[in-house]
């Protein structure tokens, strides 16, 4: 089979703007955007009626998350399966904690070895900060030479760092070329309303939404924004979910301060009303779903450019598993939802469709930008020459019905449930090979290639 493919007939989205014509792959990488010569032994994929844009870079998946006798459903395999018939080409997985006292480098080669045996899509790793000394702190420059420049700092839960701890990190990562990312959320206030809660015996998933109120979020990200200006060094706000959060980041990006952010579908579809349904366990996360106004607040920071980055926060606990540990008590739930796969053709209905952002915004937020921030451009993100050919020919008028039955993620349910989506893949490219065409997935097991990050690319 000859290794050059002729797209044609599309409507490319380019980092020069939208245009008509064709794409010329060559191996493994693009070799010709837009005006392209006819190559006779080129294989011809005609995308009439449909854009063509690059794969989608989703920088905050859970695809093998366990945490205790709790593991997501998918694993790296099926859950790279999934992203690839989203159009998703690449993630960046987050790992948990790994056993105490371990090497800041343990779970980062661990993944790695998980991944390089599973995953069909290509693949980067974050670090995780679960500790602070000088032992760990002297690991971060070969953290980040070894391509995994960025690592998470929690705010939160059983790991977390505390105030002077995190801005210890977020200094060295900025002297190594590397980004921290951090769960903004306020320990000490969670803490005391579930305290609260479980005292006055209000267990229900609501419950779980009033004890991570907005104001948590919004007083976490304040303190990162006071390490920033004390260590001079850069944040990344993973999973924005409020209004009030996003005031904080907005003030900090206008003070010139070096205050990234990223939100998910789920922020900006969802709200905290799902949690009074009967099903309300489905939705426990957290952050937790806010209210209707926080979800446009955020879609407006889309617009406008203050949130950078669209991922998922992928975490496919079980609707059997939330409700076999949580369902007399929200505290015990294991928290999450799935995303990966739903994640491109959400953005676009939701947002260009409606008018909410741009044909090329919905490109930059899901792809060129994350892939831009988390070290992996040139080579991801954009349809220019020399990237690899992560491409999706794009039919814009496409539409589906979102149910468990019709998604390819190795969970229980979609949070999506019979919501109809316009816009979905026609045909997803990994470095010119095909891994979804039409109904038919072609990818092989093992065949995601590590993807050995650069340093943080500074706005």
């Amino acid at each position: 089979m000859t290794s050059l493919k002729h797209i044609q007939n599309g409507t490319l989205v380019t980092p020069q703007g939208v245009v008509a014509g064709g794409l010329l792959i060559d191996g493994e990488t693009i070799a010709a955007v837009g005006e392209v010569q006819d190559v006779p032994q080129a294989e011809v994929i005609d995308a009439a009626g449909c854009l063509v844009i690059p794969g989608g870079v989703d920088v905050h998946t859970h695809l093998n998350l366990k945490l205790g006798d709790r593991q997501v459903s998918d694993g790296f395999f099926a859950g790279s399966v999934a992203a690839a018939w989203g159009g998703t080409t690449t993630i960046v997985d987050h790992p948990e904690a790994g056993p105490a006292g371990c090497s800041l480098l343990h779970q980062p080669a661990f993944y790695r070895r998980g991944l390089q045996a599973e995953s069909v899509i290509d693949f980067g790793i974050h670090g995780v900060f679960q500790a602070v000394n000088p032992a760990i702190l002297d690991e971060v420059t070969t953290l980040v030479q070894e391509g995994y420049s960025s690592a998470k700092v929690y705010l939160t839960y059983a790991n977390k760092l505390d105030g002077p701890e995190a801005a210890q990190v977020m200094a060295t990562m900025k002297i190594a070329g590397g980004l921290t990312a951090f769960h903004a959320e306020c320990d000490e206030q969670i803490n005391r309303l579930r305290a609260q809660c479980a005292e006055r015996g209000q267990l229900a998933p609501i419950f779980h939404a009033r004890s991570r109120p907005d104001e948590s979020e919004a007083e976490s990200i304040q303190k990162i924004v006071a390490m920033v200006e004390e260590t001079g060094g850069r944040a990344y706000i993973v999973h924005l979910s409020t209004a009030k959060g996003l005031e904080v980041i907005r003030a900090a990006q206008r003070a010139g301060l070096e205050v990234l952010a990223e939100t998910c579908p789920q922020y900006l579809i969802l709200d905290e009303t799902r949690y009074e349904q009967p099903d309300g366990l489905k939705y426990i996360m957290a952050p937790p779903l806010r209210d209707r106004a926080s979800c446009e607040a955020l879609w407006e920071g889309l617009a406008d450019g203050s949130i950078s980055v669209v991922a998922t926060d992928h975490c496919s606990f079980s609707y059997a598993d939330k409700v076999k540990y949580g369902a007399h008590d929200f505290r015990q739930t294991p928290g999450g939802c799935p995303g990966v796969e739903t994640r491109l053709p959400l953005l676009y209905s939701e947002g260009v469709v409606k008018g909410r952002i741009t044909l090329e915004q919905f490109v930059q937020l899901t792809s060129t930008r994350p892939a831009e921030i988390m070290g992996l451009a040139p080579r991801k993100g954009a349809l220019e020459v020399g990237a690899d050919a992560d491409v999706v020919v794009w039919d814009p008028r496409s539409t589906k019905v979102l149910t468990e039955s019709s998604l390819h993620q190795q969970c229980d349910y979609t949070p999506y449930e019979d919501m109809t989506v316009t816009g979905w893949p026609r045909m997803t490219l990994q470095r010119g090979n095909i891994l979804v065409a039409g109904e038919k997935f072609l990818g092989t097991r093992g065949a995601g290639q590590f993807l050995h990050r650069g340093t943080h690319e500074t706005p």
